[in-house]
């Protein structure tokens, strides 16, 4: 090998290094933002569109007074945690579009997906498994859907992981 050839060889570990830690920044943004989505697209389409379950369904019936106050009570305290975590994404969104200089579709595009799919693969297995405080639909089928619920968010978490692992070797792609 040449000295030219070492040294350019070097130079590209160099790069792609220098590639991976400006990546860093705009993947929590994309990883915190997807997060906030998810439960907002939870809260909306699941609880209060489809009206499917509430935050504490399975604890306390929303057939009654009180227990509609309890699961609302829930869906509130659910949503600003959803609201929180969508301004933190957005403030390191801002952090890292000022820090870096390599901003990609495709890295903020699969973060988003990553962090979407994660939350709900969290939140399904805690909420709907292990703590039993709602499930997706309750009825016929109630298992199916749960598992459902969770095959999906692992599909939308595994499409953001190998869209940002198409971009980490591109260390040359294209800003947006």
């Amino acid at each position: 090998m040449t000295s030219n050839q070492t040294t350019s060889k070097v130079s590209s570990q160099e790069n792609s290094s220098i590639h991976q830690r400006d990546r860093r920044p705009l993947i929590a943004a994309g990883i915190v933002l997807g997060m906030g989505q998810a439960g907002f697209f939870d809260g909306i389409v699941i609880h209060q569109l489809l009206q499917w379950h509430h935050m504490f369904s399975s604890v306390k019936t929303d057939a009654t007074v009180a227990g509609l106050e309890l699961n609302t009570l829930g869906d509130g305290l659910f949503h600003l945690f959803d609201w929180l975590l969508t301004l933190i994404g957005i403030f390191l969104l801002w952090r890292a579009a000022k820090q870096s200089n390599s901003l990609s579709a495709s890295t903020f595009i699969g973060s988003l997906l990553l962090g979407f799919g994660s939350f709900n693969l969290i939140e399904g297995v805690i909420d709907h498994h292990l703590l039993g405080i709602h499930h997706v639909r309750t009825g016929s089928h109630t298992f199916v859907y749960d598992v459902g619920f969770l095959v999906i968010s692992a599909l939308i978490a595994s499409a953001g992981w190998i869209i940002l692992q198409s971009g980490k070797s591109d260390g040359n792609e294209a800003e947006t």
